[in-house]
C-alpha cells in the first residue's frame, strides 16, 4: 500500500520494539507497518473517533484476529497499558500532546509529530526527563516537525535556538528545513510591507529566522 511522504517518514523513526501503540491513529498504516515488518509483538491502535478506529480495525481486521492488535476508542493514553515500550502520537498540536503525556504516562520511547506548538512540546519533554534524539523539520505539501525522544539517552544540549527551531535543524539542517527559512522570512517581510509600518513582532520574527538561515547556508 503506498503511503504518503509524512507517513513514511513517521514509519522511518519507528524502531523495533515488544509493544506499540499509536495514539491517533486514523487509519491505522503506521501499525500496518510495524507488524508487516515484524517490528513489534503486540500493538494497540487508538483514536478518540470511532469512525476512525474502525477505519484502522478494518485495515488491521486479520491481526486483532490473530490477537496482535487491540483497538481501544480513548482520549490520549488512557487505554494503553502503561507498560508500552513506544508510542507513537502524530497529527495534533504540541500542547495537547503535553496533555496526552501529563494526563497518562511517559513511554521508554515516543515518536512525535506535532502540528503546531512545537518548542512547547520539546522543552516539556526536556523538563520530563527525556532525552531528544531526533528533532527536525521535512516538507510534504507543507513543513512537519518530527521529535524522537528516549527515556534513557545522552541528552544533547539545548539552548534558546534548538528549543525555537529543532536541534537537528539547527545543527545538521536539511533542504526542507532551509527551504521553510526561506518562505518565514518572505512571510515576514510581506507582512511588514502589508501593514505599512514597523511592527515589533514581525522584525522580531523576521530577524530570528534571517539569521538561522544565513548560519545555515555559511555552513553548506
Amino acid at each position: 500500500m503506498r503511503r504518503s511522504k509524512r507517513l513514511q517518514v513517521l514509519c522511518s523513526e519507528l524502531c523495533a520494539c515488544d509493544s506499540f501503540a499509536d495514539v491517533g491513529c486514523d487509519h491505522g498504516y503506521c501499525t500496518q507497518y510495524m507488524l508487516e515488518k515484524g517490528l513489534c509483538r503486540s500493538a494497540v491502535i487508538s483514536d478518540i473517533s470511532e469512525k476512525s478506529l474502525r477505519k484502522a480495525e478494518t485495515l488491521l481486521s486479520d491481526y486483532i484476529a490473530s490477537g496482535k492488535v487491540r483497538g481501544v476508542c480513548c482520549f490520549g493514553l488512557s487505554g494503553i497499558p502503561s507498560d508500552t515500550e513506544q508510542v507513537l502520537i502524530a497529527g495534533m498540536g504540541g500542547e495537547e500532546i503535553v496533555s496526552i503525556l501529563q494526563n497518562g504516562f511517559f513511554p521508554n520511547r515516543l515518536v512525535l509529530q506535532p502540528m503546531k506548538n512545537t518548542p512547547k512540546l520539546r522543552r516539556f519533554l526536556l523538563d520530563s526527563g527525556y532525552s531528544i534524539v531526533r528533532d527536525y523539520t521535512f516538507m510534504d505539501g507543507k513543513h512537519y516537525d518530527v521529535l524522537c525522544a528516549l527515556r534513557k539517552g545522552a541528552r544533547r544540549a539545548y539552548g534558546e535556538r534548538e528549543l525555537r527551531f529543532g536541534y537537528d535543524n539547527v545543527h545538521t539542517p536539511s533542504a526542507d528545513f532551509l527551504r521553510l527559512a526561506e518562505g518565514e522570512i518572505e512571510k515576514c517581510r510581506a507582512r511588514l510591507r502589508a501593514a505599512g509600518e514597523d511592527v515589533p513582532a514581525i522584525r522580531a520574527s523576521l530577524k530570528e529566522w534571517t539569521e538561522v538561515r544565513n548560519e545555515i547556508t555559511r555552513n553548506l
